[in-house]
């Protein structure tokens, strides 16, 4: 493929992306296949010979799209959102057309750039406290993993590390191996200090949490995966009160700020919490630049050596919605939810489990477990709507997540009559 049909075929890639955005609601939103579906229709091998760009397309139509699960679709209520934005794509596009490997600031300087700026401008739409802001002269900063259990890990690492060399500086005779049996890593039924949980959405209480562990000298890890990006409303922002006591914070644009996967950002007070964990230094990565204390190399912040130009996507979303097109964007979501739970609330039948206080809603059937995993199984069977469920305490539970960038109030009333017709025949066949 030469440029010349780069530009003809690349112009129908993105007529095929928008029909496939702007029809997505028309396409059943689950897929009817199987296990093992896919492998039979296509060849065992790699062609031999070229196939031609229309061939490849039709087989996207015939193989690929009968076994996706339309994430974006207006009537996914599944799992938390994923970000999907047009600016995001034709970012990515340039992402993928520069094609730069960013381990170091000399291997692409604009790579490395503008990550550390926009970084600071989103850790300023959450108003993050300065110190987790590089700036020019900043000992904290920002950087983008791949995920948010990429973002735990690797604070995990870097705080088994600070600890164990301030104790092996204070105690010389103590090797790695003894101090490392005696570390421990406190977490909730949650996993780690959360703001937003998977399962209903709940918050962790930062202003009682983080003092204690300030106290006691701990590293603070918060995880905001999902409830991050309603930070930037200021009606939101005392979720994140107490961050200051945090020594990594972390969230997902690519859940809900219209960032395409992935970009996961985290922040850290000490940069060289960090780079004293992760730094590798072979001759062939040295620059001339490494130890002028200008320059950022995001290699020694995280796991991979490789990174993508993951920045643009953010660069081009923040300048073509604005602050308050994201705000909008968010405010949107959580009214719709509420929406939802004004419907459940109206009806004797169901109860609500958990506050709603951002854009998921839990809600059951009042009864039993078994009641509840049959209505699950009607409604996911039936292919109209996607929902999963989570466990609180003992009680068998439905999520309800505003996800789809297109979802609108009257998809949330359809979804809703949907599950009420099936919660009906549930309740018929059990009192049979």
């Amino acid at each position: 493929m030469n440029s010349s049909e780069f530009r003809r075929r690349g112009k129908e890639m993105v007529d095929y992306v928008a029909n496939y955005m702007e029809g997505i609601e028309s396409r059943q939103v689950y897929p009817d296949v199987e296990p093992g579906y896919l492998r039979p229709l296509i060849p065992a091998a790699a062609p031999q010979e070229p196939d031609t760009f229309e061939d490849i397309i039709s087989d996207v139509e015939k193989i690929i799209m009968p076994g996706v699960t339309h994430w974006h679709s207006p009537y996914f209520f599944a799992y938390f959102p994923t970000a999907s934005s047009y600016p995001a794509m034709l970012a990515d596009m340039l992402c993928g057309a520069i094609g730069c490997i960013g381990f170091s600031w000399a291997a692409s300087p604009a790579c490395t750039e503008l990550e550390s700026v926009m970084m600071d401008w989103l850790g300023k739409m959450l108003e993050l406290p300065e110190a987790f802001l590089a700036g020019n002269t900043g000992k904290g900063g920002g950087v983008i993993q791949g995920s948010a259990s990429e973002a735990t890990l690797v604070a995990l690492l870097a705080a088994r590390t600070k600890v164990t060399r301030r104790l092996q500086a204070a105690s010389p005779e103590l090797t790695p191996g003894a101090i490392m049996e005696k570390l421990v890593a406190y977490t909730s039924d949650q996993v780690v200090a959360t703001l937003g949980t998977t399962s209903c959405c709940s918050f962790d209480n930062l202003l009682e949490v983080g003092p204690l562990c300030n106290k006691e000298d701990m590293w603070l890890h918060i995880d905001a995966a999902y409830a991050g990006s309603a930070f930037i409303c200021p009606e939101f922002r005392h979720l994140l009160n107490g961050v200051e006591f945090a020594d990594s914070f972390n969230f997902n644009p690519h859940k809900w700020l219209l960032v395409n996967f992935d970009c996961s950002a985290m922040w850290v007070k000490k940069r060289t919490d960090l780079t004293g964990a992760f730094k590798l230094d072979p001759v062939y990565l040295k620059h001339s630049h490494e130890d002028s204390g200008l320059i950022t190399d995001y290699r020694h912040w995280q796991l991979p050596l490789g990174r993508r130009f993951r920045s643009l996507k953010m660069w081009f979303v923040f300048r073509m919605y604005g602050v308050k097109g994201l705000q909008a964007y968010i405010r949107k979501h959580v009214q719709l939810s509420h929406e939802f739970e004004s419907l459940v609330r109206q009806d004797p039948r169901f109860e609500i489990c958990a506050q709603v206080i951002l854009g998921l809603v839990c809600f059951r059937l009042k009864g039993s477990n078994k009641l509840n995993e049959a209505l699950l199984q009607r409604i996911n069977s039936a292919k109209k709507i996607h929902l999963v469920p989570c466990h609180l305490r003992d009680k068998f539970v439905l999520r309800f997540a505003i996800c789809s960038r297109t979802v609108e109030s009257a998809h949330v009333r359809l979804a809703w009559e949907h599950i009420t017709e099936l919660a009906a025949a549930v309740l018929s066949a059990e009192r049979e």
